[in-house]
């Protein structure tokens, strides 16, 4: 079970990868300013809002987090700071994971998520473990998009970019502090950007052959 909080550009792009990732949309509850999303919902939605709620959320779940979070095995917050309790956290599912990635602060902060029995912790923040930032990813895919020239960014490159990631991080170097490299680790940019070149071949964005590692 996975609870998104925030349904802007970046909530509505972490649902479908997810989705694209084999995640079932039925098992999903999205979370937005005004509530839980479900589809019949009248306040504060958009065609966009509308197609998920059609997707996810099978009950008809109504509330907010609150009543969210009760099972979740994930949750992924691009919402606001603060939004977050350890109560909330602590009816979630044994061994869950938080991914509080607001700016500056975060959803919940890492000490409270951990306390009240999250296995994994991530944030936006540098001086935390575990930073989820942009930045891990945006070097290496566009540096294996130019070098093929690349017509398009497919979603067969993103997800080239997200597997390539996370096994930048070997079994022995894998701990609930470390689950996806340092943005500035040597192996990042080059890991990255030959996942992004070889999925533009092959998903047939690639306008350029290449002759040299990217």
């Amino acid at each position: 079970k996975i609870v998104i909080s925030g349904l802007g550009a970046a909530g509505v792009a972490i649902f479908r990868f997810l989705v694209r990732a084999g995640a079932d949309p039925a098992n999903i509850l999205e979370c937005d300013s005004k509530g839980l999303v479900y589809e019949g919902r009248e306040e504060g939605m958009n065609y966009i809002k509308e197609e998920i709620a059609k997707l996810t959320n099978p009950e008809k779940i109504k509330g907010g987090l609150k009543e969210a979070f009760p099972g979740a095995d994930l949750f992924i917050g691009v919402s606001v700071g603060g939004v977050v309790t350890e109560e909330m956290v602590r009816s979630m599912a044994k061994d869950a994971i938080v991914m509080a990635m607001a700016n500056p602060v975060p959803e919940i902060m890492p000490d409270a998520a951990k306390r009240a029995g999250a296995r994994i912790v991530a944030t936006g923040r540098s001086d935390f473990p575990n930073q989820l930032n942009n930045c891990l990813s945006f070097p290496g895919l566009f540096k294996g998009a130019l070098g093929t020239c690349a017509r398009r960014i497919t979603p067969e490159m993103e997800m080239a970019a997200a597997y390539a990631l996370a096994n930048v991080v070997t079994v022995g170097e894998l701990s609930e502090d470390h689950i996806i490299p340092d943005p500035l680790e040597k192996h990042v940019v080059p890991a990255v950007a030959k996942a992004v070149a070889n999925a533009s071949f092959e998903s047939c964005a690639a306008r350029k052959s290449l002759e040299n590692d990217v």
